[in-house]
């Protein structure tokens, strides 16, 4: 599959860039709406549209149940709309459900049992969880779980590491009292604690020594040349065979794996968002669409098989963002639900309405901010 990207399956130019991130997108909305559609239907309730993207329809059909599954010409989203619903965010057509005879109701998403409406809602971010681990597992079992040696094999100069006398063919056992057991363990650690004095235990030539260390939040480039910011303790892997190792996965561990690796992103996500808080992250890394179809493109010059990984990683974040206690978003509906349970009534249609005016201009605050940090990127670059 690889060959693909060296034959110029992507397209070259501004299509280099959003015809990968389009095709990834798309894969995690589609999965998105379809968790949704499939416990909405399993519930019985009537599904009206089913739509990959926004605004006019592209092309369509309808299904024997009476759905119409299209793709609409803005390609940035999706959505089911459910019998009852007003709009494309799911907000309810007061008019039409009061005029709703017993049969309609029973088929109308705004009539069912709170925990119907509830799990409707959560299988949309728990779908984007699943499709995560499965190309994950589906990865660690055809190309097995490499893994490097937490071996230190040079220290930069004027470092967090060379400070705290971290040297060359140091073996890192622990952190923080938490077992590291190969770089990846390390650099993860590590990446969310800028600023924060940790306690290194390393095995140097056979004798153990407790070291203190304090990533420093610095700027930096990754492999394309793009502009990082984040936690760095200054020090390089050993790549020599020895300290490389490759286990064959067999299934069941894979999905395992896929399940830690999902969670170790839903983990990173949370460390990064509470470090720009405190200070210890760079707020400038919170891309929008612009940053994401760069690296896609960029990603897609790799192979096919990195693309895959980018949209299990995007799975993820879409997933979790939707999961935010924010009215518009799942969260925001879920959130409703929860306090529809504990009063044993639905909140006003005042209050919803004044949710979900808060939620969209939280929401497009969120996209202004991030639309900003993809444009001075791309001007940095």
């Amino acid at each position: 599959m690889d060959c693909l990207s060296n034959f110029g399956f992507w397209g070259g130019g501004w299509t280099g860039w959003v015809v990968p991130f389009l095709f990834g997108l798309s894969v995690v909305v589609f999965f998105h709406e379809l968790g949704h559609f499939l416990v909405a239907r399993w519930c019985g309730v009537r599904i009206l549209v089913f739509s990959i993207g926004f605004g006019p329809e592209i092309v369509g059909f309808n299904d024997r149940h009476g759905t119409r599954w299209k793709i609409s010409a803005i390609p940035l989203g999706g959505y089911v709309k459910f019998f009852g619903d007003e709009n494309a965010a799911s907000v309810p057509d007061q008019a039409a459900l009061e005029g709703m005879n017993p049969d309609e109701r029973r088929h109308s998403f705004f009539h069912q049992p709170v925990a119907s409406r509830a799990a409707i809602v959560a299988a949309g971010p728990i779908a984007n969880f699943i499709l995560a681990i499965v190309i994950f597992a589906g990865m660690f079992m055809a190309y097995g779980n490499p893994s490097t040696a937490a071996r230190v094999d040079a220290v930069q100069p004027d470092s967090a590491a060379a400070q705290a006398g971290i040297q060359a063919g140091d073996v890192v056992l622990s952190i923080d009292g938490r077992r590291i057991d190969n770089f990846s363990d390390m650099q993860r650690i590590v990446s969310t604690n800028a600023g924060r004095t940790l306690e290194f235990r390393i095995d140097r030539g056979g004798a153990p020594v407790t070291l203190m260390a304090t990533p420093a939040l610095k700027q930096g480039k990754d492999g394309f040349g793009n502009k990082t910011c984040g936690a760095m303790l200054g020090v390089s892997r050993a790549t020599t065979p020895e300290n490389i190792k490759n286990e064959t996965v067999g299934p069941l561990n894979a999905v395992w794996l896929g399940a830690e690796k999902t969670w170790s992103i839903v983990d990173r996500t949370f460390s990064y968002l509470a470090g720009v808080f405190a200070g210890r992250e760079c707020a400038d890394q919170l891309g929008g669409p612009i940053r994401i179809a760069q690296i896609s493109g960029q990603v897609a010059t790799l192979g096919f098989v990195p693309i895959l990984e980018l949209v299990a990683m995007l799975s993820v974040s879409i997933g979790l963002l939707n999961l935010f206690p924010v009215p518009l978003l799942d969260g925001g509906h879920l959130m409703f639900y929860a306090i529809e349970a504990v009063r044993g009534r639905p909140l006003s249609e005042r209050a919803q309405e004044v949710g979900f005016r808060i939620g969209l201009a939280l929401v497009l605050m969120l996209m202004i901010f991030a639309t900003f940090n993809d444009i001075l990127h791309l001007a940095a670059s």
